[in-house]
């Protein structure tokens, strides 16, 4: 026990180390992209670390790949290890831990509910206050320097000052739009040890991307149309089709320039949602606007932009890996509200918490359309399955939903997934009551949150939190969806031990409208020996191998350019007593990346896929499953079940036909010292909640939002 408690006490003190850390390196980080617009930075600083570092290994770049892309790859390595240690050593749901109040309770709060930008909390305020400052300043900065000797310019090139000045702003709108650059694909990296540290899931930070994606082809579009008005005011019209040697390739900026305003035009929210297959596949041009970005600005500037598109590499190798497995779809529960729950074999080993997420593709419908579904199962009640809930929505969800509901089924589902991916821990156990809001299919979330909770009550120590789950359907036949807050093969658990309540909301019928609902049955698929059960691409720790994935790979990438640097590039300069082109040596530096990543992926991979092969041979052949398919039924608002814990959920369920729930008056009348609120659905439904929880009227309400519309 005191070997136990030591060790523990060990973890803790190596996990605060790291983090100290990780916190040194990235105000060192912040502190360089504050100086860079200075004359400090480019004039003392930066010639005095190229003189130190500079050799006939490395060249220029290797002061930028020092500078700007080692400190954030060593906080995303030194990130994963601590993941790793956080998944080894904290037990949690050990009380001391769930049962602490939230220290940063207030900045949680929505500080804006209506708006552009959507529900923003006030620490995701303070940091979007804090970059646009670091723009500000960054634009007056270079401004004030290219702006101070600009009539003494003008005379040396005989031009205009007012041409002079629109070439200095174009220039330094670019680079403004490097410092965005640099942080866009950070919140795109679905599995990145990043988020994971700072507790924010791939799913909550794509509006951090949809944000970032704006102001940056803002500026590089302004930044381009700026250099096309000076070349046709000073008639060098021929500029725009240079494609120099050395330096600036004009050819290669327009080219990325104009598959990035492609991007742009197709994601604004009017087409992405109506036209969503146009946005998803325009969106692949991101290679394209990538690739000549690089060569626009050759490697050395890339390189603040490189440790962000280097950990998304790495995450998009590693999901590719993943996809190419055909994944075990064991039964499906098809629903009358069309909707149908997937249930997927998953590998004992496989852990995520509650509101985790998975993204599946199904060449049969799409070979290259993957749609993200809420995980409702959960890992310690469904030990040997892994759920999600589709509804019947879009042209994709549809012939989904007729496949499996046809009445001749298909036999076998050919499906490749990604994933799971979600947050580190939902840490619900400190609250004394959760409330849980949800519109449609937003009630998704919570089918795998109440499942863990039930888990909980009846297997942990401590108390769970008291449930109230409010969930407005537009139909009667929507109130089905309630029969997946249990598994598809039932539990033996007490659901009383829950303390739960729904309170559904029949929104659009006053009154029961046929006395004989359709059946939801279940339909059972024979498995295949080329299937595999879901399984976590890295294993069990799959932190401590994203970690040294990262590492290795950028190891080998820093020993491959500096060998074809010194016995390639710089022989090459010398014996023709020229300079290799730019061009040429950033595309050589972004080959010699893609093949790290994918050679210390895929070995990374393959080593723990036959450690998950090893535990997919422990499971159990499945049984061949009865021919009567288990079905439900309601009548007049009452579920005719058979088992015990289906029969203590009807009886917790109380139905409203013809009526909206007066959320307001609900959470103002909730008592408690903490009161954890959790909404999913329409927009105007999180609004208003997020509207009554940061109106000050009461102060124990914890607002968190899960939201998965783009």
């Amino acid at each position: 026990m005191e070997d136990a408690c030591c060790e523990g006490m060990k973890m803790v003190a190596m996990r605060l180390a790291m983090k100290v850390l990780i916190m040194v390196v990235f105000l060192g980080y912040i502190s360089i992209l504050i100086m860079m617009p200075t004359n400090t930075f480019y004039l003392r600083w930066m010639p005095n670390i190229r003189s130190k570092t500079q050799s006939t290994y490395f060249g220029q770049q290797g002061a930028s790949l020092l500078i700007y892309a080692f400190p954030i790859l060593f906080i995303a390595t030194l990130g994963a290890f601590y993941s790793h240690l956080g998944k080894r050593g904290v037990d949690r749901s050990d009380s001391r831990v769930q049962g602490r109040s939230c220290r940063y309770h207030s900045w949680k709060m929505p500080a804006l509910v209506k708006g552009p930008l959507g529900i923003v909390s006030w620490i995701e305020l303070a940091f979007l206050a804090m970059f646009s400052a670091l723009l500000v300043w960054s634009f007056s900065s270079y401004l004030h320097a290219m702006f101070a000797n600009v009539a003494q310019e003008a005379i040396q090139e005989r031009e205009r000052v007012w041409d002079v000045k629109l070439d200095s702003a174009a220039l330094l709108l670019g680079l403004v739009g490097n410092i965005c650059l640099a942080f866009l694909f950070f919140p795109v990296t679905r599995g990145s040890s990043v988020l994971q540290f700072i507790g924010v899931t791939s799913e909550a930070s794509v509006k951090y991307h949809i944000w970032l994606g704006h102001v940056t082809m803002t500026l590089f579009t302004a930044h381009g149309l700026c250099y096309v008005i000076f070349w046709v005011n000073t008639q060098q019209i021929l500029e725009m089709i240079k494609w120099d040697k050395v330096g600036v390739s004009n050819v290669a900026g327009e080219i990325s320039l104009l598959a990035g305003v492609v991007m742009w035009a197709t994601a604004f929210q009017r087409i992405r949602r109506k036209i969503f297959e146009l946005f998803f596949y325009t969106h692949y041009l991101y290679i394209i606007f990538v690739l000549f970005f690089v060569l626009h600005v050759g490697f050395s500037t890339a390189c603040v932009m490189l440790p962000g598109l280097y950990l998304f590499l790495i995450d998009r190798c590693l999901r590719f890996l993943q996809s190419q497995q055909k994944i075990q779809l064991v039964c499906a529960r098809v629903l009358p509200c069309q909707a149908v729950e997937l249930n997927f074999s998953k590998s004992p080993g496989l852990s995520y918490s509650p509101t985790s997420t998975v993204f599946l593709n199904i060449p049969s419908i799409s070979k290259l359309q993957w749609h993200p579904f809420t995980i409702t199962s959960s890992s310690n009640l469904d030990c040997d399955k892994l759920s999600i809930v589709v509804k019947s929505e879009g042209r994709w969800t549809k012939m989904l939903y007729e496949t499996v509901s046809s009445s001749s089924p298909v036999e076998r589902l050919e499906i490749s997934l990604e994933g799971p991916y979600g947050p580190p821990s939902t840490d619900l156990l400190r609250h004394d009551m959760l409330v849980m809001i949800s519109g449609g299919s937003g009630i998704t979330p919570f089918i795998s949150i109440i499942r863990e909770l039930l888990f909980t009550a009846n297997t942990a120590s401590h108390k769970a939190p008291r449930i109230l789950l409010i969930c407005a359907f537009k139909k009667e036949l929507d109130l089905a969806m309630l029969e997946l807050l249990l598994p598809v093969s039932g539990t033996n658990l007490d659901i009383s031990c829950l303390h739960l309540q729904i309170e559904a909301y029949v929104t659009r019928e006053k009154e029961t409208v046929k006395d004989d609902q359709e059946l939801i049955r279940t339909v059972w698929l024979k498995p295949n020996t080329n299937d595999v059960p879901v399984s976590a691409v890295l294993g069990s720790r799959s932190w401590l191998w994203l970690g040294l994935i990262i590492s290795s790979s950028f190891a080998i990438f820093l020993v491959l350019v500096g060998i074809i640097t010194r016995y390639y590039i710089y022989p090459t300069e010398r014996d023709s007593n020229g300079i290799y082109s730019d061009a040429s040596r950033a595309a050589l530096y972004m080959v010699f990346a893609c093949v790290c990543i994918a050679a210390s992926a895929t070995g990374a991979f393959l080593w723990n896929k036959k450690q998950s092969l090893r535990e997919a041979v422990q499971i159990q052949d499945m049984k061949t499953p009865p021919t009567a398919s288990p079905v439900a039924r309601v009548d007049d608002g009452d579920w005719e079940l058979e088992s015990l814990p289906r029969q203590t959920l009807i009886q917790t369920t109380n139905v409203h036909y013809g009526e909206r729930p007066n959320l307001k008056k609900i959470l103002l009348g909730i008592e408690g010292s903490s009161i954890g609120v959790l909404v999913s659905g329409p927009r105007k439904m999180r609004q208003d909640v997020a509207d009554v929880c940061s109106s000050g009227l009461i102060s124990n309400l914890h607002f968190q939002s899960i939201s998965f519309s783009w």
